[in-house]
């Protein structure tokens, strides 16, 4: 069965950090594109950084460049999201994909004082 999991979330002050971990089950995540995404209550989901299964490469949405880095940990089987610097609006529920098919259950992160 294929799975992806979140982790990591919680409840931080403005200017702190998470680092929130997408596990998977039933299939490697090196072979596939893996996205970050989130969604704030009442907006729509966006991107927030992605992975290349071809090279590593990534890319960032602007909104969190400089604050937040994908990174991938092949031994692990997981991929990470490192967020520094969170502000309030980073609230949301944060979700990872794989191949824009495969979901996991989401990861709530709320920054607030």
């Amino acid at each position: 069965q294929l799975q992806l999991v979140e982790s990591g979330g919680g409840l931080v002050q403005p200017g702190g950090s998470l680092r929130l971990s997408c596990a998977a089950s039933g299939f490697r995540l090196d072979f596939y594109y893996i996205g970050w995404f989130r969604q704030a209550p009442g907006k729509e989901r966006e991107g927030v950084s992605c992975i290349s299964s071809a090279d590593g490469s990534t890319n960032t949405a602007d909104s969190v460049k400089g604050r937040f880095t994908i990174s991938r940990d092949n031994a692990k089987n997981t991929v990470y999201l490192q967020m520094n610097s969170l502000k309030p609006e980073d609230t949301a529920v944060y979700y990872c994909n794989a191949e824009g098919i495969y979901w996991g259950q989401g990861t709530q992160v709320t920054v607030s004082s």
